[in-house]
C-alpha cells in the first residue's frame, strides 16, 4: 500500500468514526434488554442518480422497514469514501459492511471475476443475462467461492446495461481504434480488450474521465448510458456509439466474517433483500439508459449516435476480441477456463428455454 493510499485511507477511517460515534458497528454479540439501532454503511462506485444509487436506496428502504427499525443504513456514493479499491480495503476492514464492486477493479484481487469483462460473450437479452447472473445455482456456487476466498460474501451479481463507446471519432471497425487513447478501468483484462482492437488504452479514475476528455489526454470511454449523462462525458466527445459488445456487470459485496456474525434471522433478511432487488434492478437500468438516452438526444441534437454495428463489422470485432480470452485463461489458470466454458455454456441453455424469437449468445 503506498503512502498517498494510506494517508487517504486514515483521512477516511478518521470521517467514518466522528460520523458514527457513539453508535457502533454492527456486532451481534452481547445481549441488552433493549436493542439500539444497528448501523449499517453501504458503499457505491457511482455518483448520486446512478443505478447504483437506486440500488442502495431500495436496500435501505427493504432492510430498515423489514428490520422494523431496528438497522439504519447510511449511503456513501462515490467519492465520499475514496476509490473503487479503497472502498474494497474499507469492506475488508469491517470499517462499511456493504458495497458495490465491479470487475473493473476487483480483477485485480480477484481474476477470474474478469470474465464480466470479455467482449461479446453475453447474450444480447437482458433478461437471460439476469437469469444466468442470479439463478443458476452452478454458477452462483463458483462465484461464492471466488469471493469466499478473498474473504467477501456475494450477494448480487447484475448488468447496468450495455456498455456504450463515447469517442472523438467514428469507429466502425477495429482498425478504426488504431492510436486511439480509450479510457479504461484498472484491470489488465480491459486494456488487453482494447489493445486487441490496436487502441491505446489508458487508466484513468472515474472521476477524472471528464477532464481528460475535454484536455484530449483520452479520445473515448466506455459506460452505459445513464453514467454518460450523468458524468456529461457527451459533452466532449463527438460519437456515441452502441456496438452492443458487453453490458457493465458489478457486484454488491460485504465482509464475510461480518456476515457469518449475524444472527439467522438477519443474515435471512439481508439474502431475502438482494433476491427482490433482482429484478427490480434490471427494470430500473433499462428505464434508467432509456430515460437518459432522451435527456442526451435533447441536450445535443447533433451528436453522432450509431445505434448499431453493421453485421459485418460486429463479426470483425468478434473475432479481434477473440484472443483476450486466451489471455483470461493464462491469468487464472483452470479456474478461469471452467468459468469461462460454465458460462457460455449456462448462457446458451438459457436461450434454448427462451423462445425461437429470442437473441442467441455473441460468442
Amino acid at each position: 500500500m503506498n503512502s498517498t493510499f494510506s494517508v487517504k485511507m486514515i483521512q477516511i477511517l478518521g470521517l467514518l468514526i466522528c460520523l458514527t460515534l457513539p453508535s457502533a458497528c454492527e456486532s451481534e454479540g452481547a445481549a441488552s434488554t433493549e436493542e439500539p439501532v444497528v448501523q449499517w454503511r453501504f458503499a457505491i462506485e457511482e455518483t448520486i442518480g446512478s443505478v447504483q444509487h437506486q440500488y442502495a436506496i431500495k436496500f435501505k428502504e427493504l432492510i430498515e422497514t423489514r428490520s422494523e427499525g431496528k438497522i439504519e443504513v447510511t449511503i456513501y456514493p462515490y467519492g465520499t469514501l475514496g476509490t473503487s479499491d479503497q472502498i474494497t480495503e474499507l469492506v475488508d476492514m469491517e470499517v462499511i459492511q456493504f458495497a458495490m464492486a465491479s470487475p473493473g477493479h476487483l480483477g485485480k484481487l480477484i481474476p477470474e471475476v474478469q470474465v464480466f469483462l470479455l467482449h461479446f460473450l453475453f447474450s444480447d437479452d437482458d433478461e437471460i443475462n439476469n437469469k444466468v447472473l442470479n439463478e443458476d445455482p452452478k454458477l452462483q456456487e463458483t462465484f461464492d467461492e471466488l469471493y469466499a476466498r478473498k474473504d467477501l460474501k456475494l450477494l448480487s451479481i447484475f448488468s447496468e446495461g450495455w456498455q456504450v463507446w463515447t469517442t472523438k471519432k467514428d469507429i466502425q471497425k477495429p482498425d478504426d481504434f488504431q492510436g486511439v487513447k480509450m479510457r479504461v478501468m484498472t484491470t489488465p483484462l480491459l486494456l488487453a480488450a482494447y489493445e486487441a482492437y490496436g487502441a491505446s488504452p489508458t487508466p484513468l479514475p472515474y472521476s477524472e474521465v471528464y477532464s481528460a476528455l475535454q484536455l484530449n489526454m483520452i479520445d473515448g470511454q466506455e459506460n452505459p448510458v445513464f453514467a454518460i449523462q450523468e458524468m456529461n462525458f457527451y459533452e466532449v466527445t463527438d460519437w456515441m456509439i452502441f456496438a452492443r459488445h458487453a453490458p457493465f456487470i458489478t457486484t454488491a459485496v460485504t465482509n464475510r466474517e461480518f456476515f457469518n456474525s449475524l444472527s439467522p434471522e438477519r443474515q435471512k433478511l439481508v439474502l431475502g433483500v438482494v433476491s427482490d432487488l433482482n429484478g427490480y434492478i434490471l427494470d430500473v437500468q433499462k428505464q434508467f439508459n432509456r430515460e437518459r438516452l432522451n435527456l442526451i438526444r435533447k441536450n445535443r441534437p447533433k451528436l453522432n449516435i450509431v445505434d448499431e454495428l453493421t453485421p459485418e463489422a460486429r463479426i470483425a470485432f468478434r473475432e479481434a476480441s477473440q484472443p483476450v480470452r486466451e489471455q483470461f485463461i493464462e491469468m487464472t489458470g483452470e479456474d478461469g477456463r471452467q468459468l469461462l466454458e460454465e458460462i457460455k455454456a449456462t448462457i446458451k441453455e438459457y436461450e434454448r428455454k427462451q423462445t425461437p424469437a429470442s437473441s442467441t449468445a455473441q460468442d
